[in-house]
C-alpha cells in the first residue's frame, strides 16, 4: 500500500470514529432532553412517572391534577352542539403567575412584586390576563375531539388576584358548518365575570 493510500484510510478512519462519536453524543443529548421533559412534566403534577395520567372519556386529551374540575354538559355525550356548556375551573396560585412569567417573558412587576403592585389602582399583584384567558383554552380543549383555535376576541372584564378561584365557561353558540363552532366565552371569580368573549374553533376527529 503506498503512502497516499495509507493516509487516505487513516482520514477515512478518522472521520467513521469522530461521527460515530457524534452520532453517539447527539442520541445521549436527545435523551436527556427526554427525560428532562418528561421530569419537568412531572415535577408540576401533569404526568406520572409512566406517562400515564391522563384522563379517560372527554378529558383523553388532557393531563389532569389535584384541584382542576371539568364538566361537560351536552345531550349527546362524544359529540358537540349548539347549546353545549363546557367548563374548568382551578386556582390561580403564586406559582402559577411566576411559571407564566418566564415562559412568556411577562415579568412585569405588578404580576411579581407585592410592593410595588400594592401602591397601583390594584392594591396587590394580579395574575397575567393572558393567564387567565388561558382557562379558556383549557376548557375548550376538553370539548369532544380534537379542539383546535381558530380565533377569539377577549374583554378584561376585571382584574384577577392571585389566589382567585376561577372558573372558564364557554357555550356553543353556533355551528358555523364544516366542523366549525362559535362559542361564548366568559371566565368568573366566584360570581364575577372577569373576562368575555367568543370564540371560533375548528373539532377534528381524533388522531388513531
Amino acid at each position: 500500500m503506498s503512502d497516499t493510500d495509507d493516509a487516505g484510510s487513516r482520514a477515512v478512519e478518522t472521520v467513521s470514529t469522530f461521527t460515530n462519536a457524534w452520532v453517539r453524543t447527539t442520541e445521549h443529548a436527545l435523551n436527556s432532553a427526554i427525560e428532562a421533559n418528561r421530569a419537568a412534566r412531572a415535577s408540576v403534577g401533569l404526568e406520572g412517572p409512566n406517562g400515564d395520567e391522563v384522563l379517560s372519556g372527554t378529558d383523553s386529551l388532557s393531563y389532569r391534577r389535584p384541584g382542576w374540575s371539568t364538566v361537560v354538559d351536552a345531550e349527546e355525550p362524544g359529540t358537540v352542539d349548539v347549546g353545549d356548556v363546557v367548563t374548568f375551573s382551578k386556582r390561580i396560585d403564586e406559582s402559577d403567575v411566576e411559571r407564566f412569567a418566564l415562559a412568556s417573558g411577562d415579568t412585569n412587576r405588578l404580576h411579581l412584586d407585592e410592593e410595588f403592585a400594592g401602591r397601583s389602582r390594584f392594591g396587590g399583584t394580579i395574575a397575567h390576563g393572558t393567564l387567565v384567558s388561558g382557562l379558556i383554552s383549557a376548557a375548550l380543549a376538553r370539548l369532544p375531539g380534537l379542539t383546535i383555535y381558530l380565533s377569539q376576541e377577549t374583554q378584561f372584564r376585571a382584574p384577577v388576584s392571585i389566589g382567585d378561584d376561577l372558573t372558564a365557561v364557554c357555550e356553543v353558540a353556533e355551528d358555523l358548518g364544516d366542523g366549525q363552532f362559535r362559542l361564548t366565552t366568559r371566565v368568573f371569580a366566584g360570581e364575577t365575570m372577569v373576562i368575555d368573549g367568543e370564540a371560533v374553533v375548528l373539532i377534528d376527529e381524533l388522531p388513531e
